[in-house]
């Protein structure tokens, strides 16, 4: 029997959902579920390496968020509209693909300016509700459009579920030490966490790194609206495994170390580049895999992640990964202790 949507449900007080990072990203607590015992554990991130042993292997995602969030006006009226970056669709044609709000003010042929910039685009295809087509008009470079549209947008913290506005911290902290690849509008949260002293004490302790990259869009956040699972469509996100990660990662494999996944995103992009022998292949494309239990994991023997919404895909992925009944019971335990949830939240390990 396919799973359904009522069965992810569970009361989370608003309180522990939390708005701000902490003052450092490695003070974090972490709940350690060991899948054999059924036990837990209420740790520190700082802990994290105690888990792990030379040869073992931890695959990040190296996406990069980009200040995907703009705030136009509507020519004629004057009225202000908030343009969300999605998705550049041609780089020549200066076409993305976008969220506005309100949306049912914009329609096709409104043009938008932005501030005192010579950015201007034009709506030219409605895709949803509140998705449109737009394209920019601007005359230079590329390096300089996108300088442009660096200066003129601002971080993409999800403003809904933080109820609050940007900060100056965001910029640096909704960002991941080694994020390499631009092209996120949200953060790999459980990647977060990581500081460059534990970068530097996982290579003392010859725990080896491998990256892919996964372009985390908004429909890791979308809300499930359908009770039957396998009716829910996950949106395309661009993903990336090249040869370099695969060969560290199946060395691990082959000689049976643990491959600790770091974030829902990188299990992800790793599951959708499986070898027929179960090895992790080179693999590029769009990715709209959608994991929920049951589902045998082929490659992570262990996960790195935060603390769920309800109802989310996360919790999805993450109930698969550890058994729906085990992670149910983790996650009373974290609410009675009261752990703090979401993208600035605090780290659960799944060994």
């Amino acid at each position: 029997m396919a799973m359904k949507l009522h069965e992810f449900k569970f009361e989370l007080p608003q309180e522990l959902i939390a708005s701000h990072p902490l003052r450092h990203r490695d003070d974090a607590r972490m709940m350690v579920v060991n899948r054999a015992t059924g036990q837990f554990e209420h740790r520190m991130f700082k802990d994290i390496l105690e888990y792990f042993s030379e040869g073992d292997t931890f695959v990040f995602n190296d996406t990069k968020v980009f200040p995907a969030r703009m705030y136009g006006n509507k020519e004629k009226t004057g009225a202000q509209i908030e343009v969300f970056l999605l998705r550049e669709l041609n780089k020549e044609l200066r076409l993305w693909d976008v969220l506005v709000d309100p949306a049912r003010k914009i329609r096709v042929g409104n043009k938008l300016y932005f501030g005192e910039s010579d950015m201007v685009a034009e709506v030219i295809d409605n895709t949803t509700s509140r998705g449109r087509t737009i394209k920019f008009l601007f005359d230079g470079t590329d390096e300089e459009f996108r300088k442009a549209l660096y200066e003129l947008g601002e971080t993409p913290i999800p403003k809904d579920v933080l109820l609050r506005d940007n900060e100056v911290e965001d910029i640096e902290r909704y960002q991941t030490i080694y994020a390499e690849n631009i092209g996120a509008v949200a953060a790999p949260s459980a990647g977060l966490h990581f500081t460059r002293e534990t970068m530097k004490r996982m290579e003392i302790k010859g725990i080896e790194k491998a990256y892919v990259t996964m372009h985390v869009g908004l429909g890791t956040y979308r809300t499930v609206d359908v009770e039957d699972l396998t009716k829910h469509k996950m949106d395309s996100e661009q993903f990336i495994v090249g040869p370099e990660a695969c060969t560290i990662v199946n060395k691990a494999l082959d000689t049976k170390k643990r491959v600790c996944a770091v974030g829902t995103t990188t299990v992800r992009a790793m599951e959708s580049a499986v070898s027929a022998h179960a090895r992790l292949k080179p693999t590029t494309g769009w990715n709209d895999k959608f994991i929920f239990p049951p589902h045998e994991f082929k490659l992570a023997t262990s996960l790195l992640t935060n603390m769920h919404l309800p109802e989310s895909t996360l919790i999805m992925l993450v109930s698969a990964f550890a058994g729906y009944k085990l992670m149910m019971e983790a996650y009373k335990e974290a609410i009675k202790e009261k752990y703090r949830f979401f993208s600035y939240g605090d780290a659960m390990l799944i060994l």
